[in-house]
């Protein structure tokens, strides 16, 4: 028997902003939240344990140093990877230079609180 990913934990300034953030992004919808201010947000349907992890939006005031160990890829549902770009970044992410070169596929975004994410080409089929 293996592992499988549940829940993603993310330490944010900010938990509903990058809740709202993140909910559009991904199609996710709050599933709940804690005394500590967490926010869990995930798929509709079906929530912690399904088939797609939950993310959990946890309040932190300590302030990021350096590159981030992990960061999220996201892939676009219903429409190409540059029509997904201009949505991102009506929602507010930004784009952002991590030493690109300028050739690959995917574009690195930041979310509103500049923690970095890629926008991939390929188009995946929803779940």
């Amino acid at each position: 028997m293996a592992c499988r990913i549940s829940e993603l934990v993310i330490d944010v300034a900010d938990p509903e902003q990058l809740a709202a953030f993140w909910s559009e992004v991904l199609g996710y919808v709050e599933l709940d939240r804690e005394e500590d201010g967490s926010i869990e947000i995930g798929p509709p349907d079906a929530g912690f344990g399904g088939p797609q992890p939950t993310l959990v939006l946890s309040p932190s005031s300590a302030p990021r140093t350096g590159k981030l160990r992990l960061h999220i890829d996201v892939n676009a549902t219903d429409r190409d990877q540059d029509a997904e770009l201009e949505r991102l970044l009506a929602l507010g992410a930004r784009p952002v230079d991590v030493g690109q070169t300028g050739g690959e596929s995917w574009h690195v975004l930041a979310d509103p609180e500049g923690n970095e994410f890629c926008l991939l080409h390929t188009r995946l089929q929803p779940l």
